[in-house]
């Protein structure tokens, strides 16, 4: 699998550690993976391309059986959870991108720019990092749960 895909066989161990992946066990004790495990192997590389947590590659990948070669059904509803988290992903760094072109990372922390905003830095007493982007995120979040 290791030469197949390209992915050490630390990884393969770890990712079978996580309940990504399965193998079995020959009489030398030597793990073989069954063929439907390529394509698994192969979007798991792709998540970490992507910079995707493999938490969330689990979540995709959790109604596709390991035991058996998946279904193309197995496959299409993996793909809409993975199609649903790559959205949210992208609709949080298109927020991003539009905060950061008026101020770079402006969490009101920057005592020169954000006096007017952040009048004695008053947002600290609401918790520690990007306090304005965190909201806008969390109001852009709400409203999507409510369409």
């Amino acid at each position: 699998m290791s030469r197949r895909t390209g992915v050490a066989a630390s990884a393969l161990r770890y990712y079978e550690e996580l309940g990504l992946v399965g193998s079995v066990r020959t009489g030398g004790n030597q793990r073989r993976y069954p063929r439907h495990m390529l394509r698994r192997v192969s979007l798991i590389s792709v998540a970490k391309r992507l910079g995707m947590p493999l938490s969330d590659v689990k979540d995709a990948f959790g109604e596709v059986p390991m035991e058996s070669t998946p279904s193309h059904a197995d496959w299409q509803r993996a793909s809409r959870r993975w199609k649903k988290t790559l959205e949210e992903r992208r609709r949080a760094i298109e927020r991003l991108e539009h905060e950061l072109t008026g101020c770079i990372g402006c969490g009101c922390l920057s005592l020169k720019a954000c006096a007017l905003l952040n009048p004695d830095d008053a947002l600290a007493a609401t918790g520690a990092g990007p306090r304005r982007l965190q909201d806008v995120a969390e109001d852009e979040e709400f409203a999507d749960d409510e369409q």
